[in-house]
């Protein structure tokens, strides 16, 4: 995708050539007297242009403005909700026409976070899969262009905005594969080919290093499937080398079966979708190679497969962790918590800032919070507000959960150190409080997106959350860091690269 961002005025954009042009009417302007100006005061006078954020009105062929399709969106208050809502919908409708070239105008002065959610929700709106269809049609737009008052403030978060669209993205690709399209082995291929972006680099660890560091509960998930498991090791090295990084652990499970506690049948092909805590650390560092901002981070992908064979794990089954803790299985539907113990284990290596592990953790998350917010644990009262605070800004939200003790009652085991899974009750927070167990040593959250990863139903696809949350925090951290170090731009170009 082409993203371009211009100086432009209503009166300038209808002399603008584009196949659409996507007037966006916050409520309350006073509009000037150009051709487009006019269109909107006569809509507003007739009632045919509300203020509720989403309400159309399609002209054609406008006099005096070139664009063949004009579509004037209401913003409503103006508010990044509002925006998003006015540019989903205009897009959406302006995709029909197959439009090559899409021109969004702000008819009022845009801010940094106005123009973040223009941006991001006209690339959700014009997204399409194509990945394994054998006749794939195409990406219609083009080339978005967004015009605005004064281009010049809003320039280095236009650029920061685009590359973080490109890691949404790739996050999308690799969420909606299949699953024989997406094994840990195309995880890992896929996770080498960000080493190409400036201050990257990737390890990859198989089967035998995996063994030999002595994570015997991520090895036990592996166990079941034909296809070999990896750990996918990724360096940002933005900062000084001494400087603490902040580690990002993603869930990996490319396709789960549940193991011998098999799930039921319906949408069970949603269970591909179990990889994009992972899919979501590989969007950040495709964004980071961008944007490049002074700071250190470091990302963990235990990848592996869920399946039953003659050597899978089974319940009753306990295993060692790679810290030592010896875990009794008592389901192994509830194995993403045994690959990330051993991940966030792993992690203390790397003497960290902070530590934050994303996951499609937990059914019980969806129940209690649906698909518009992400539930936040977290050890660290800073880290969560933090976080919070990011979420809000990316529009992409999360809500804190407890963490008290009591609930790592249920975990308790006559048989080992700790078991896997407690009641029903409260099912999201005790799988947060197993994972606390391996994340003692350092600050801590756990995103658990299970509700918020993707959408089933008529628009069943990936999200690419939370790849804004993540940047966001990310990019925060950097600019606390300014006064120490400036924080480097992100690269000039504006076309986006291939998801894939």
């Amino acid at each position: 995708m082409d993203f371009q961002l211009k100086t432009l005025s209503t009166a300038q954009a209808a002399n603008e050539k584009c196949d659409a042009l996507i007037v966006l009417v916050a409520a309350g302007i006073t509009p000037s007297k150009d051709a487009i100006a006019t269109s909107i005061a006569e809509a507003r006078k007739a009632g045919d242009l509300p203020d509720k954020a989403g309400k159309l009105l399609a002209l054609y062929r406008p006099a005096g403005v070139a664009a063949p399709r004009v579509v004037l969106a209401s913003v409503g208050d103006g508010k990044p909700v509002s925006v998003r809502t006015g540019v989903l919908a205009a897009v959406n409708a302006v995709k029909s026409g197959d439009p090559k070239r899409v021109l969004i105008v702000f008819a009022q002065a845009a801010d940094v976070v106005g123009l973040r959610s223009a941006v991001t929700a006209a690339a959700d709106a014009s997204y399409v899969y194509t990945a394994t269809k054998s006749k794939p049609e195409p990406r219609s737009i083009r080339q978005l262009g967004f015009g605005v008052t004064e281009a010049g403030p809003l320039r280095e978060a236009f650029d920061q905005v685009t590359a973080t669209v490109a890691g949404i993205e790739l996050a999308k690709e690799w969420g909606n594969r299949p699953g024989n399209h997406c094994t840990p082995s195309l995880l890992a291929d896929a996770a080498r080919k960000l080493a190409a972006l400036p201050r990257v680099k990737c390890e990859v660890l198989g089967p035998k290093e995996v063994e030999k560091l002595g994570m015997g509960a991520f090895s036990a998930v592996a166990q079941g499937s034909a296809e070999p498991l990896r750990f996918i090791v990724l360096r940002y090295q933005g900062g000084s080398k001494d400087e603490a990084p902040v580690v990002l652990v993603g869930k990996g499970i490319t396709f789960d079966t549940g193991g011998v506690s098999l799930k039921p049948a319906a949408e069970m092909d949603e269970m591909k979708f179990d990889m994009c805590g992972a899919a979501s650390v590989l969007g950040v560092f495709r964004a980071l190679g961008d944007i490049q901002p002074a700071l250190n981070v470091v990302g963990l992908i235990p990848t592996c497969e869920n399946m039953n064979d003659g050597r899978a794990l089974k319940p009753g089954d306990v295993v060692t962790s790679m810290s030592g803790q010896t875990i009794e299985v008592l389901n192994t539907d509830a194995e993403g918590r045994l690959i990330l113990c051993d991940a966030l284990n792993y992690a203390k290596r790397f003497d960290p800032a902070a530590v934050i592990d994303i996951a499609t953790l937990t059914g019980a998350c969806v129940v209690a919070l649906g698909g518009v917010r992400s539930g936040l644990f977290a050890s660290d009262d800073a880290l969560a507000a933090a976080l919070e605070a990011a979420g809000e800004e990316a529009q992409d939200r999360c809500w804190r959960m407890p963490l008290d003790e009591d609930y790592a009652e249920g975990l308790k085991s006559n048989f080992a150190d700790v078991a896997n899974i407690a009641g029903r009750a409260g099912g999201a927070v005790t799988a947060a409080k197993f994972l606390q167990r391996f994340a003692g040593d350092f600050t801590w959250a756990h995103l658990d997106i299970a509700g918020t990863a993707w959408k089933s139903g008529a628009a069943k696809g990936a999200t690419g959350r939370p790849v804004g949350l993540l940047l966001s925090y990310l990019l925060e951290q950097a600019r606390k860091s300014a006064g120490k170090a400036a924080p480097r731009k992100a690269r000039k170009s504006t076309k986006s690269r291939s998801a894939t």
